[in-house]
């Protein structure tokens, strides 16, 4: 098959692609079914009757096999990545996993098939042919049965070469990496944008946190729009505690890789850090477990929260001479879920580095990131942005960047009232019994005297301080006019 007929075949009917795909088939087999009866001459013969297969021919056999692919899709139980029954179908190349599987047994030492299927999270009967080959080829060998049709592999020598060879490159060999592509088609089919939290999913998701209606009246289109907003006002108000329930507003879990594969490079995506793993439960009426592409991981949808240590470099792939791995930037981290820069206008960058870096992906959804090639890959940028600040938005940022973030929110101060109910509220998580007298107390005391503004967040200081006071004093821990001028003295010392 020539270029030519590659091409006639991406746009040949559906019964002629059918007829391609069967043609090629056969003669990968034909050519398998060759190395099988010529044994003592294999090792030698499969690679090279291998290479007869043009490359044209394999993107071919790729592209035609698009349709039937099963890894990943989205069902009636939403999106699931599924268990892939070929290399093909997990777009994974052979000499990718050799490479993987090499750097394991050299890094680990022996290990069965299972251990190394569970290693690169493929299934087992995948990896068990490319072991076989790879004994073939006297890269490994058995050294002893591990378990009924399973062998403890051991590298040879040149088999130990090949393994350096592939780990002087790239010192990965965790999960195979998940293509681009099928990463694309999780973020679109798990988006956030297009999903319209109602007033009771809001009341349900910010349950633990007084907030006044006036504001979660606005926030509410806000969240519906999947766009970006400032939430802004003086310090100590719970900005951030806001932005972290929005979250709660759209679906728990997600779906998203270990690592990805580009070009040749591998990106790290999962990050214990910022991600919080939420296996299937045995059992789970949703899924079977087994159906499960283990190079994926489930996880609450993210929210992540950078501060004023965000520099440049967190907003760009960061490689690792070294190791040869990528490390995802921290939208690429957030997709689907919510991103919070906090401390807005702190930063070590400056502003407009900032919104000059992002006004294009906030107005397009994507974004372009730099390979170590020099190549560039578009991928997703489909969070909600909530840029938290103390300062007024309009004197950070101009009126360009100020339209692409619509909402404009700000976090007031708590009335009387609700100070108050903070108290109980907080009183009851710290476990202080609580004492309304006590609370009068100290706003007629410390607060009305100097027209001191309420905070949401000084029940919560306060009421700590006591107890601290009350334990280091051997005291019964309680809400007094002494534990509360102990407090108010120590916090609002230089405030």
């Amino acid at each position: 098959m020539n270029t030519n007929q590659c091409q006639s075949g991406h746009n040949a009917t559906p019964d002629n692609g059918e007829r391609d795909l069967d043609n090629l088939l056969e003669r990968i087999n034909s050519l398998t079914s060759a190395t099988e009866a010529n044994s003592d001459s294999s090792r030698n013969v499969f690679p090279h009757q291998l290479e007869r297969v043009s490359r044209e021919e394999i993107d071919a056999l790729g592209s035609l096999s698009k349709p039937i692919t099963a890894n990943p899709r989205v069902d009636d139980q939403g999106f699931v990545p599924r268990r892939p029954g070929t290399l093909v179908e997990a777009k994974v190349t052979e000499n990718k996993l050799e490479e993987l599987v090499l750097k394991f047994l050299l890094a680990r030492g022996d290990s069965s098939g299972r251990q190394i299927a569970e290693q690169v999270r493929l299934p087992f009967i995948l990896v068990e042919k490319l072991l076989s080959r790879l004994k073939t080829e006297q890269l490994i060998a058995y050294v002893g049965q591990s378990a009924m049709n399973d062998y403890l592999c051991r590298l040879s020598e040149s088999g130990c070469n090949r393994a350096r060879m592939y780990s002087s490159i790239c010192t990965y060999y965790g999960a195979a990496p998940v293509a681009l592509s099928d990463y694309i088609h999780s973020v679109k089919a798990q988006t956030i944008e297009g999903q319209y939290p109602t007033r009771e999913v809001l009341l349900a998701a910010f349950s633990d946190l007084l907030i006044d209606e006036s504001i979660l009246g606005r926030l509410g289109p806000a969240i519906s729009s999947g766009r970006g907003m400032f939430l802004y006002g003086y310090p100590g108000n719970g900005k951030t505690s806001i932005a972290e329930r929005v979250t709660k507003s759209f679906g728990p879990y997600i779906w998203i890789p270990r690592a990805i594969a580009t070009d040749g490079e591998v990106i790290r995506l999962f990050d214990s850090m910022c991600h919080e793993e939420v296996p299937l439960e045995t059992g789970s009426s949703l899924i079977d477990n087994n159906e499960v592409d283990h190079r994926w991981v489930r996880i609450k949808r993210p929210t992540i929260v950078v501060g004023g240590e965000l520099t440049m470099e967190h907003l760009e792939l960061t490689y690792n001479a070294e190791t040869g791995i990528s490390e995802a930037p921290v939208q690429l981290k957030s997709n689907c879920g919510i991103l919070v820069i906090d401390d807005f206008g702190r930063q070590k960058m400056r502003v407009d580095e900032l919104l000059n870096r992002w006004i294009v992906p906030l107005e397009k959804r994507y974004d372009f990131l730099n390979l170590t090639s020099g190549k560039k890959i578009q991928v997703p940028f489909d969070q909600l942005v909530i840029f938290s600040t103390n300062l007024e938005p309009r004197d950070l940022v101009d009126d360009a960047f100020m339209r692409r973030i619509p909402y404009k929110i700000e976090v007031t101060d708590p009335s009387k009232a609700n100070f108050c109910k903070l108290f109980k509220i907080m009183a009851k998580v710290l476990d202080v019994p609580f004492d309304p007298k006590a609370v009068e107390y100290l706003i007629r005391t410390h607060y009305e005297p100097t027209n001191r503004p309420f905070r949401n967040c000084q029940p919560r200081d306060l009421l700590l301080q006591i107890r601290n006071y009350c334990n280091y004093n051997q005291l019964p821990v309680m809400m007094s006019p002494e534990s509360f001028d102990f407090a108010a003295d120590c916090y609002f010392s230089v405030m």
